[in-house]
């Protein structure tokens, strides 16, 4: 075991938001690569992706977790659990507020609910400033600073940057890694995350396949990678991947939104995540991609055991 370097400091982190406030897009830009999937469609992330930032002082441990928002299924309940385990356990928590939105009431409910994890510290991070005039971001600074007073809050930083630009993320990083307790790396050189890989592939497909669905979609569809397989018979030189996974939907009314006419958009959904799944893994894929109907998964508990939740 090499010797960690005197103060070298590892611990975790996670960033928490209303949906859509720019959480995993962050979380990509401090890894430095796509470990979570991003959308502009909200509540597109239920599994903690945890990306690893790794630095010579230290190793900054990131774990996403899906927005916080008032449950309306069995799902939102147990996405909600899942955010409120995730804050009592970290370091230090990072609370994503947009730029270019005014805080809302969405934004209070997350507020009062960090209020009450009192050792925790917090940072306010100011996202999406590439969408802000100068003098807009000051005033929302203020109304952030305001917003941690009103709930008995003391902010650690406030902090304004931008993921899609890059601005600040680097001073972020250095903001946060001082809230981490000191210790030895907790993973290895090189690993960005520790989801398996399986996850991450249903995520890349999910992800493809939410891009321009209607608004009544992206809470309905789940990805089950159903079985990973080498090709058999392939030369050394020329491995192929062989990955079955299903779409599953709520109403077969969806089916044919999913597919779209001839079959062209699931097509398009298989060709642009087995690209991204082949860049995950560095080898060559044969994706095949079926859709199927789970009849109100969200709101069966034994159907959302099966699909992962």
């Amino acid at each position: 075991m090499s010797t960690p370097q005197p103060d070298h400091r590892s611990g975790f982190a996670c960033f928490v938001g209303r949906p859509n406030a720019g959480k995993s897009t962050l979380t990509n830009a401090l890894v430095g690569t796509k470990v979570a999937i991003t959308s502009n469609r909200p509540q597109t992330t239920r599994h903690t992706v945890r990306g690893i930032v790794h630095r010579p002082d230290a190793q900054l441990v990131l774990v996403d977790t899906p927005g916080l928002h008032k449950p309306r299924t069995l799902l939102g309940q147990r996405l909600n659990d899942v955010v409120r385990t995730t804050w009592a356990e970290v370091d230090a928590i990072g609370f994503c507020l947009p730029a270019n939105e005014k805080i809302g009431p969405g934004d209070r409910f997350i507020a009062k609910e960090l209020a009450q994890i009192r050792k925790t510290p917090k940072v306010a991070i100011v996202t999406k400033t590439d969408l802000t005039p100068g003098d807009a971001l000051a005033e929302q600074l203020i109304a952030v600073d305001q917003l941690g007073r009103e709930n008995g809050i003391e902010w650690a930083e406030i902090v304004p940057v931008s993921a899609v630009s890059g601005r600040q993320v680097d001073l972020l990083a250095d903001l946060l890694v001082p809230l981490l307790p000191e210790g030895p790396p907790l993973y290895p050189e090189g690993d960005l995350t520790d989801e398996p890989e399986q996850v991450m592939i249903a995520e890349l497909i999910r992800e493809a396949a939410l891009e321009g669905v209607r608004d009544e979609l992206p809470h309905s569809i789940a990805v089950v990678v159903e079985e990973m397989l080498p090709r058999e018979d392939r030369p050394a030189d020329r491995p192929l991947l062989d990955i079955h996974a299903y779409l599953y939907i709520e109403r077969s009314s969806q089916k044919g939104i999913v597919i779209g006419p001839k079959g062209q958009r699931l097509k398009d959904v298989g060709t642009k995540s087995r690209r991204q799944i082949e860049a995950l893994l560095g080898t060559p894929v044969f994706l095949d991609l079926h859709v199927k109907v789970a009849k109100d998964w969200q709101r069966d508990p034994k159907q959302l055991r099966r699909l992962g939740f």
